[in-house]
């Protein structure tokens, strides 16, 4: 049986890979919204206008915020992934070590 947590080799290092390109398409789609709602723009008037004006001003900085925040997001994937792939050969190294220095005939109930 299989626990929700069991992941094969790969798993990290795709999920770095699907979050990058998410980020190149996060920052694009932001801008987009601004595109898309330029035919409100002098439809609104009072706080919407506001919120909106701040926004479609700032959309460049928000973008690259979003950009920024997900490039961190990839380098912790990148970092699980490979501390997770060192601790997967450590902890083989390890057994093969502890397995060759046990002394298996020590643990026998029966005759020798």
């Amino acid at each position: 049986m299989t626990g929700r947590w069991d992941m094969g080799q790969e798993t990290l290092s795709q999920l770095a890979k699907k979050t990058s390109s998410g980020t190149q398409d996060l920052g694009g789609l932001v801008k987009q919204l601004v595109a898309a709602a330029q035919p409100l723009e002098g439809k609104m008037n009072g706080a919407g206008k506001q919120m909106f004006d701040a926004f479609k001003a700032n959309v460049d900085n928000i973008a690259a915020d979003l950009n920024a925040g997900m490039g961190r997001i990839t380098e912790g994937q990148s970092g699980m992934d490979t501390a997770f792939r060192g601790g997967d050969t450590e902890m083989a190294d390890t057994a093969k070590k502890n397995q060759g220095a046990a002394d298996f005939d020590g643990a026998r109930f029966g005759k020798r």
